[in-house]
């Protein structure tokens, strides 16, 4: 079994820190909070694990772009609380959350590809069409 309550409390003092050192809604003091979250679920105390997280996602909202996957993760995070509690169908749309989030970055990613290879693909034809471009 871990100890939890020495990683607790260094989660905590760095927290504290963190509010100092950076603005409000850092996304470092988003992942303080998840950090703190996680040990309180390994701990299975779920309502001061669910409320760590919501705090992180409260700040994960406003400070990234709404399809960072640090927001899929997150999503996560709250399913996995809500679903040791028992309450499945709040796990189930925390669930639904994270998987559109996880679905937009795919696309996002695949499109990004796609276009890499059309230029790559369009760049050799001139080049090939071009015997004076190298």
């Amino acid at each position: 079994m871990g100890e939890y309550s020495k990683a607790l409390s260094s989660y905590e003092r760095s927290l504290e820190i963190t509010k100092v050192a950076l603005p409000p809604n850092h996304p470092e003091l988003a992942a303080s909070y998840n950090n703190i979250g996680l040990v309180y679920y390994n701990m299975g105390e779920y309502s001061k694990a669910l409320s760590s997280y919501e705090r992180s996602l409260e700040i994960t909202e406003i400070a990234l772009p709404p399809n960072h996957p640090d927001l899929a993760g997150s999503y996560g995070n709250i399913g996995n609380v809500y679903s040791k509690m028992g309450e499945y169908s709040k796990a189930l749309s925390s669930g639904k959350d994270e998987n559109n989030f996880k679905l937009v970055t795919t696309v996002v990613k695949d499109l990004k590809e796609a276009n890499l290879t059309r230029i790559r693909v369009e760049s050799h034809g001139i080049i090939k069409d071009n015997p004076k471009v190298e």
